[in-house]
Order: structure tokens, then C-alpha cells, then sequence
């Protein structure tokens, strides 16, 4: 800091320099008294001559805040997404849970991991749900699920592919349901197989839509379900609806639909996000433990949880910014190119000027800093500008589109602080050009 400030008196004109002060409170505060009043001149002229020239301003920023609101623009898009995508996980799955099957994964694999998964991995059984359930300390739940699918037809309403999940009855904690209307089975209706089901909005919506569904009955295969409660829409993907769903307990299920190729899905949930990890690791080994394998041996299980699934969306994300930031900065460089060749007309319209201020003892430095000054305001004040349009560009689209977009610090640092850095670039061969004027040749150029 000291340094920077060494060099910034070094930039006052001669006469600015001061003499041998009584004391060096006095020195310094009368020393930053002249650093401010010329860099406060400096300032006002560079803002007087763009004030000078709105029009010729205004269309040299375009390039900029084009620039700036794109950076914005793309970087609120990618956030909004990002938090879009994850709302929607946390809907459809909960915070804080996993789930264990034959076939999981979070992560891409590659098509001989996946054929050798399938054929090394089993698939999960009751008596592991049950082991894992009674074992798993660091789960404040644990359930099962199986799933199939039936077509409905209701008083000649059709409704096909429909799919109905086989569940336990603490399926509302796993997954944070939210209940809309009656309420989810109990545990004494799954361990006695009761005809109940919870249906979900499209559902409700197919054959309830005006009137409540809860105490009325649909035929699944025949065999009549009595709705005890509908659940509350939840988040949707695209190709991907969630609503299209039938809750009925498991065991009515295995009575029903047996036990699939893919057997049991057993879901899992931490107490916390802090204890969510220990919680998966404890259950991978309890079933490693149960299924015999030694250290060496791979899983034969597939897992997938929420906090991966969201680690995978910010890659995602991640690969899509460092695509599309990069093309919209060529905008900012145009831009620049455009500062530049404005701030060499403004010195050749003000020769005269500069040859008269260094007829007065102004320095080299001083002339350069001064035009550097000015072209980094505009850049400056164009990405304030682009900053404002983007703002307003997100909540038009947050209005039009239904997905909240997010101006993060991090883009407007970025989008602002490349602004100035690309002001000073463009403004440095002006400005340079500017400082080497002979002032009596400029002084003839009037």
C-alpha cells in the first residue's frame, strides 16, 4: 500500500510538491490532499468529456454493455439452472437419502462398466432391507421399495402406464413428502397388506380433479384401493414427470406384482448433512458384511445419492460456463477494440490540449494516466450499464420462464472488474500516444 502510494504522489505535477512540513501528520495529510484534488480533477475531466459527447459515448459502449449483460445474463442462466435442476432432485428424492439396488450409479459409466456391473451385482433382498434396518445406527430411516406398472381405466377414463410404487410406511420421512390431503398409510396397514393407496397429482388430477379423491376407491387390476391421501406436485425434469404415481405398501405389492428381476430398493436417510456420509458408508458395509465380500472385492450393489447427483449437476453446469463464458467475452474484446479507436480520436480532437498542459509542467505519466482515466470510466460506466439491463433481462425471464435466475457476486465482479481491465488495455496506445506529443507541434494544432 505504501508503495502504490509512493507512486501515486510521484504522478502530482512539480509545483504540487511539497515542502518540509512540521510534522508528518501534517506531511501526510497534506500529501493526500494533492493526491486527491488531481485525481479528482483528472476525474472530472475525463467525465466531462464523455458528458461532452453523449451520443459518440453511448454508441462506443454498446460493444460493452452488450458484453457485460451477456456474461450476466449467461452466468444468472447457469446458476438459475443449477438451483432449478437441484429443487427439483430434493422434490422428487429428499435431502439427505440414498438408495441401494442392483443397477445405481450418479456418474457416467462407460458401456464395459456397466456390462460388467450388471453381470457381477445382485439384486438387494427383504432379509437385506431388514438387516439393514435394524443395523444402520447413523440412518434415522431406512425402507424399501419396489415398483411396477399398470394401466387404469376409471368409468371409460383411461390412464396408462401408470407407475405404482410398492413402499414402506416411513416413505413420507425418506423422501420428504409433502401431503396434501388425508394422509400416508401406516405401519400397521403395510404390515397387514390394507387395501390403501396415495395417489399423485396427475392422478388426482385424471380422475378427482373436482372433487377430494381421499376416501374414494380405484381398481388396480381389479382389486379396489381405498385413496387415504394425495400427494402434492412434486418437481418434474425434462421427459420426466414424477406425478404419474400410485403408492400402495410393499407388501400388498409383492402380493400383487411379486418380486421383481430387480428385487428390493432399500432407501436410506441421514439424521443430517453432516452425518449423511456416515451414513452411506455404514450401510455399504453392513451390506458388504452380509454379502460376504473381503476388502478386494468390488461392490455388487449399485448406490445413488442426492449430494452426488447434485456434485454431477454442478459439472454439468461447470462445462457449460466454461463454454459459453468465454464466447460471450469476445463481445467485451469488440468492444474494447471500439474504446480504443474512440479514445485515439479524442486525443487527436484534444492535441492542443495535451500540448498546453505539458507547456505547464504536466509529465508524461501524468498525460498518460489521465487519458487511461478516462477510457477505463467509460468501460467502467458501460458495465454498469450492462450490469442494470441484465438485472433486468433475468426477471423478465425469471417471469416468462418459471426458473428463479440468480445475478451472483461472482459474475458481477467478473463482468464489471473485465469492463475496466479492457477500458485500461484499449486506453493504454491512446494514451501513450497522447503522452509522446511534442507541446509545441500540439500547440500549433489548434
Amino acid at each position: 500500500m505504501a508503495v502504490v502510494f509512493l507512486w501515486l504522489t510521484e504522478q502530482l505535477p512539480g509545483h504540487f510538491r511539497l515542502p518540509a512540513c512540521p510534522s508528518i501528520f501534517t506531511y501526510i495529510c497534506h500529501l493526500m490532499r494533492q493526491v486527491y484534488s488531481f485525481y479528482f480533477d483528472a476525474f472530472w475531466i475525463a467525465l466531462k468529456s464523455i458528458l461532452e459527447h453523449k451520443l459518440r459515448a453511448i454508441l462506443t459502449l454498446i460493444g460493452i454493455i452488450i458484453g457485460v449483460a451477456a456474461v450476466v445474463v449467461v452466468g444468472a442462466s447457469i446458476s438459475g439452472l443449477n438451483t432449478y435442476v437441484s429443487t427439483q432432485i430434493t422434490k422428487v428424492l429428499g435431502a439427505n437419502h440414498f438408495m441401494i439396488a442392483r443397477m445405481g450409479f450418479s456418474d457416467r459409466m462407460s458401456d464395459d462398466a456397466f456390462e460388467k456391473a450388471a453381470r457381477r451385482n445382485k439384486r438387494p433382498t427383504w432379509d437385506e432391507y431388514l438387516y439393514l434396518k435394524e443395523n444402520c445406527k447413523n440412518c434415522s430411516e431406512v425402507g424399501a421399495q419396489m415398483g411396477a406398472n399398470a394401466d387404469f381405466s376409471e368409468n371409460g377414463v383411461e390412464m396408462p402406464a401408470v407407475t405404482i410404487n410398492g413402499v414402506t410406511s416411513n416413505f413420507e420421512t425418506i423422501e420428504d413428502k409433502s401431503i396434501i390431503e388425508g394422509r400416508f398409510f401406516t405401519l400397521e396397514e403395510e404390515s397387514r397388506s390394507a387395501r390403501v393407496c396415495v395417489i399423485a397429482d396427475d392422478v388426482r388430477e385424471k380422475y378427482f380433479n373436482n372433487s377430494s379423491a381421499v376416501g374414494k376407491t380405484i381398481k388396480l387390476r381389479g382389486l379396489p384401493l381405498t385413496i387415504v391421501g394425495v400427494e402434492d406436485k412434486r418437481g418434474e425434469l425434462p421427459g420426466a414427470s414424477f406425478n404419474r404415481v400410485i403408492y400402495i405398501p410393499v407388501t400388498l405389492h409383492q402380493q400383487i406384482f411379486g418380486i421383481g428381476e430387480n428385487g428390493v430398493q432399500i432407501h436410506g436417510k441421514g439424521t443430517s448433512n453432516e452425518t449423511f456420509d456416515a451414513a452411506i458408508d455404514e450401510a455399504k458395509l453392513l451390506l458388504r458384511n452380509k454379502r460376504g465380500l473381503s476388502g478386494s472385492d468390488e461392490d455388487t450393489f449399485g448406490l445413488v445419492n442426492t449430494k452426488e447427483l447434485g456434485s454431477q449437476i454442478d459439472k454439468f453446469t461447470g462445462a457449460i460456463a466454461a463454454v459459453v463464458i468465454p464466447i460471450t467475452m469476445i463481445i467485451l474484446v469488440v468492444g474494447g477494440i471500439v474504446v480504443m479507436n474512440i479514445m485515439l480520436v479524442s486525443v487527436t480532437e484534444r492535441t492542443f490540449e495535451v500540448g498546453l498542459r505539458k507547456a505547464l509542467g504536466a509529465t508524461r505519466q501524468q498525460i498518460l494516466l489521465q487519458f487511461l482515466i478516462e477510457s477505463a470510466l467509460l468501460c467502467v460506466c458501460g458495465g454498469i450499464i450492462g450490469l442494470l439491463l441484465a438485472t433486468a433481462v433475468t426477471q423478465l425471464i425469471t417471469i416468462a420462464a418459471g426458473i428463479t435466475m440468480q445475478i451472483t457476486i461472482t459474475y458481477v465482479i467478473l463482468s464489471v472488474g473485465v469492463s475496466s481491465i479492457i477500458g485500461i488495455v484499449a486506453g493504454i496506445y491512446p494514451a501513450w500516444k497522447a503522452a509522446r506529443l511534442d507541446p509545441i507541434v500540439a500547440l500549433t494544432q489548434n
